[in-house]
């Protein structure tokens, strides 16, 4: 009982994506409070913050259009149908993070915004020391050593 008090713990309740959502308009309150126009002066920053953005969506949207097709979950704490390890998953056990942490980097660039990336390592931290560790054990209870393999074969970032 005492963990579900936990404020840390209670953020499981929220989706992930929205984690990210909620931090980068936490740092855009304080960029309008206390704008940094250092980002302003570097030419095509915004044109590089959409390719970067595009590119971060297209990681996780693969990542969970491959989660739809094996009909598994999404949701970090629910036991999965099946060990997702082709498409992305390949490459990374956690192709929709890195997609959101790509994205929202993007993101951040295209609108000319520093604050929101100062208050990414908090979403990166959580996600990794939070949500992961959670998926992992719901994971290795249900697959055991086939998911021992595939931890060992592929990092969980990148």
């Amino acid at each position: 009982m005492e963990s579900n008090r936990n404020p840390i713990r209670l953020l499981l309740h929220l989706p992930v994506p929205w984690v990210f959502v909620l931090v980068y308009l936490i740092g855009l309150g304080v960029e309008r409070a206390w704008p940094v126009h250092v980002v302003e002066r570097v030419p095509y920053v915004d044109v590089a913050g959409g390719v970067i953005l595009g590119i971060g969506a297209a990681i996780a949207g693969l990542g969970l259009v491959t989660f739809w097709k094996a009909k598994t979950t999404t949701v970090p704490g629910e036991t999965s149908a099946q060990m997702v390890t082709w498409g992305p998953y390949r490459f990374t056990r956690n192709p929709m993070y890195v997609g959101l942490t790509i994205a929202y980097l993007g993101e951040a660039l295209l609108l000319r915004q520093l604050w929101p990336v100062v208050f990414l390592p908090l979403v990166i931290a959580y996600v990794h020391w939070i949500v992961i560790p959670l998926e992992e054990s719901k994971l290795q209870e249900a697959f055991g050593e086939q998911y021992d393999q595939y931890r060992a074969r592929v990092s969980r970032w990148v």
